[in-house]
Order: structure tokens, then C-alpha cells, then sequence
């Protein structure tokens, strides 16, 4: 099939991928010129394992290309994949221009049947809007006005595992209209997806409003739990429980299961904060309050501050030279993707506090160092307390303590003598729960978990 991608940011460049891996013709569109220019060149904008190789097989079988030609891109798909930002608006919902300019410019061009897929998060009413606005520049050049027909297929990509996601899902959700053009565009869906049902039927036909909600539903409950979970932990700090024993007692509960029952440093990335609060938003317009949403989200904001809690009761509150190594930037491993990561956080109230900071990332230091400038903007002075080396070991030499923000496999073996001897002092400030405790301590190792025994 002919299949158009518009937007070639994380979710296009994997959706884009995966169906050309499929044999399908793919055509990706990006309105910003560097990073067509990136793809073209053999390059991938975003770290994500496996989509380099994926994007480099697929653009030599001629399978797969990239442009910023509209409307090339509007003639080419016979499906038009809609995979452009929602960035979180100043009220917390969920910023559309994009969805509905993409709307537009296929309403400019298309002039044969187009199934227009939204694959962006969008709130409920989305695909109305995208309808709306489709239907009034095909009017203007008196194309019909149904030429069109709009779908809801949310994507369920974990950042690490988006690949493996898409190739193998546990469910496709699509949304269509009980319309003819609705069933046409159903059956085009079915034949789009047919070869990831081969094993067995994953997808989940409903209307187009419940697959909207669902993949809000899908982040929110996950958000969730971790919230839940991260409260819990610093109970366990206070009362002397151990947060590792109560997740496995709880998880071994069918009903619960294991997954997202992690304490840590709350939840970043691009999904859980702006899905969260997109949500909330959408409540609130219709006269609700979610209230248990809304804890969520004040609970993951006062959790990125609770490293520099124990930091600060172990050093006190001037922190004032001291030098402190972090490890892990990304908001979780395996990707580059620094917003609304804790890191971010730690990082900028340390430095509030006088001290400097070497952090080290498998792959997110290019991204973070970005980020950390926008960050320290009208701080230079703050911005040069903070360093970043290529070796985790390296960023421990002469540091006062170590802070562990995200779970790399890299970190979890490290060599503890050597840790050791390149800190001043051996205290480790696990933000994961990496370690055991009771191993740190047959080490000599001072360790503060989250909700361990500290």
C-alpha cells in the first residue's frame, strides 16, 4: 500500500519504518528542512535501538523516503498518517495547530479517496476537528466534501522498545465512523495491519471518540502507578518497610501484575506529563475534575525532588562546594528524550544550592546539554557548574557523593571498589533502586534508595 506519514519525529520515523519493513511504500514528511536533510543523509534524529538500521534497509530497498514536498506527500498515501506534536498548551491541554494545519494542507492537495489516520495523542473531538477542517478546503475547491475519511489509531510506543512494539503489538486500536466511508476506510485499516495479525487478532475495532479516550485512559492509568507506587516508597522511608518486598507482594496479585510498580524519581519523557494533563483538561471543559489524575500529577512533581531531599538531609542545605556525579540524564534508558526528565530537575536545584554537578549518559548528553541551556538561561554562572564526561567512571573523580537518576543496564554492575576510590566519600544516592541495600552496606557503601531501609 501507498502510505504517507506526515510528521518524522519519534512516532512517525517508527510508524513510517514499520510499515515499509512490511513492504509497504512509505512516504514521511517533516516541514523542518535540517532534518530531512539528517534522514536523507543516512542520519536518524532521535536515539531509538534498532530504527537506524530499520530506516537505512528500508531506504535501500526504495521503500522508504523523506521530503518536506506537502503536496508530494498529500498525492502519494492513499493512507495518511497524522503524526505531528501535541505539545502541552499554557493550560495544560493539548496544542492542535499542528494536527489541524496537517488537516488543512491534505485538504489542499488531495483530489482521489484519502483514509487520513490520526496517530498523534489528541484529545476527544480530535478527529472531528481534523474532519472539519479537511472537508472546508476540499469545499473551496469544490472537491467532495467526503473524500475523505478520518480514522483514530492512537500509538502504544514505549521509548526503548518502540521498535519491538510496533513490529509485535499487544494491541491496535481503530477507531472508525459507522459510516460507508467509515467501513471503506475500516477495511483499508484491516488490510494495513493485516500482517501484524497474522499470529493472532490484535486489533480493536470501536468508534472514534473511545479510541481517542483509550490511549489517554492507557497513559493515565500507568502514570498512575507510578504515583502510587512513588508514594508508597516514601511512606516505606518512614515507617522502615522495604518498597522492593512490598511491590513483589503486591504485584504477585493477578489482578495487579508487576509492570509500572517501580519507585523511583517520578515519571518525564514526551507521553505521561502532557497525557496526564491533557486529560484533566479535557474533564475540566466538561464541567469534571479528576481528581485522582490531578494527585497523580502533583505527586510526580514533588517526587523529581526527592533525591535532593536526602541529599539534603545527609549534607544539610548549603551545599555550597560540593561536587556531586550523576548518572543518567534520559528520562529513562534507552532513549535520548530529555522532557520533563527528573534529571533536569536534580540537576538545577543542586546547583541552586552551590554545588556542580558531572553527569554522564549513554546517549542523552548531546539532548541534555541542549536542554540544560535552556534551563540555566540567565544563569551562565549556574550553567557552568554543570559538566558531562564520556565514561561513567570518569564523572565520580573527586565528587562527594553519587547520584543515580536513570536505570541504564550499564549501571548496574558497575565496579564498586572503584566507585570507592574515585569518590571522596563512598555515598550513593540510588534514585532506581538499583542496589541492594544490605549489599551496599557489606561494601562500606553509605546508600540511600527510594523506600529501602535507609
Amino acid at each position: 500500500m501507498k502510505v504517507t506519514i506526515i510528521g518524522s519525529g519519534y512516532v512517525g520515523l517508527v510508524t513510517g519504518a514499520c510499515l515499509a519493513e512490511q513492504g509497504n511504500n512509505v512516504f514521511c514528511l517533516d516541514l523542518d528542512p535540517r532534518k530531512i536533510e539528517i534522514l536523507n543523509s543516512g542520519g536518524v534524529p532521535i536515539y531509538e535501538p534498532g530504527l537506524k538500521e530499520m530506516i537505512e534497509r528500508n531506504r535501500a530497498a526504495g521503500r522508504l523516503q523523506f521530503s518536506t514536498d506537502i503536496a508530494a506527500s498529500v498525492a502519494h498515501g492513499d493512507v495518511q498518517f497524522i503524526a505531528v506534536g501535541t505539545p502541552p498548551d499554557e493550560d495544560g491541554s493539548a496544542d492542535l495547530q499542528y494536527v489541524v494545519a496537517a488537516a488543512r494542507n491534505i485538504g489542499l492537495y488531495a483530489s482521489t479517496p484519502k483514509v487520513i489516520v490520526d496517530k498523534s495523542t489528541v484529545p476527544v473531538g480530535t478527529a472531528d476537528k481534523v474532519s472539519a477542517a479537511i472537508k472546508e478546503e476540499l469545499e473551496k475547491r469544490g472537491q467532495p466534501a467526503d473524500l475523505c475519511s478520518v480514522v483514530s489509531n492512537p500509538e502504544f510506543l514505549k521509548e526503548g522498545a518502540a521498535v519491538e512494539d510496533f513490529m509485535r503489538p499487544d494491541r491496535i486500536v481503530i477507531g472508525t465512523e459507522n459510516t460507508p466511508a467509515g467501513l471503506r476506510a475500516k477495511e483499508q485499516m484491516r488490510k494495513l495491519y493485516a500482517p501484524f495479525n497474522r499470529h493472532h487478532e490484535r486489533t480493536y475495532y470501536m468508534d472514534v471518540k473511545s479510541a481517542e479516550l483509550t490511549k489517554y485512559a492507557a497513559n493515565a492509568m500507568l502514570a498512575t502507578r507510578i504515583s502510587f507506587m512513588n508514594e508508597l516508597a516514601n511512606l516505606a522511608d518512614l515507617v522502615g518497610a522495604d518498597i522492593e518486598a512490598v511491590r513483589q507482594g503486591i504485584g504477585s496479585d493477578s489482578r495487579i501484575g508487576y509492570g509500572f510498580l517501580y519507585s523511583g524519581t517520578g515519571y518525564g519523557g514526551s507521553c505521561f506529563p502532557k497525557d496526564v494533563s491533557a486529560l484533566s483538561k479535557t474533564a475540566r471543559e466538561h464541567g469534571r475534575d479528576l481528581k485522582i489524575l490531578d494527585a497523580v500529577e502533583a505527586v510526580n512533581e514533588l517526587q523529581k525532588y526527592i533525591l535532593v531531599e536526602k541529599i539534603e538531609k545527609r549534607f544539610g542545605k548549603d551545599l555550597k562546594g560540593m561536587k556531586f556525579a550523576l548518572w543518567g540524564l534520559a528520562f529513562k534508558p534507552n532513549t535520548d528524550d530529555m522532557r520533563e526528565a527528573p534529571s533536569r530537575v536534580i540537576i538545577q536545584e543542586l546547583v541552586k544550592r552551590g554545588a556542580s554537578v558531572v553527569a554522564h549518559d549513554p546517549v542523552a548528553m548531546p539532548e541534555a546539554q541542549h536542554c540544560l541551556e535552556l534551563d540555566f538561561k540567565g544563569n551562565p554562572e549556574g550553567l557552568k557548574r554543570v559538566s558531562m564526561v564520556d565514561n561513567p567512571m570518569a564523572a565520580l573523580d573527586a565528587c562527594d557523593a553519587l547520584v543515580i537518576v536513570t536505570e541504564w543496564k550499564a549501571f548496574r554492575s558497575p565496579d564498586f571498589d572503584q566507585v570507592m576510590q574515585k569518590l571522596t566519600r563512598p555515598i550513593v544516592f540510588d534514585g532506581r533502586n538499583l542496589y541492594e541495600p544490605s549489599a551496599m552496606r557489606e561494601l562500606g557503601i553509605e546508600y540511600y534508595g527510594i523506600g529501602r531501609h535507609n
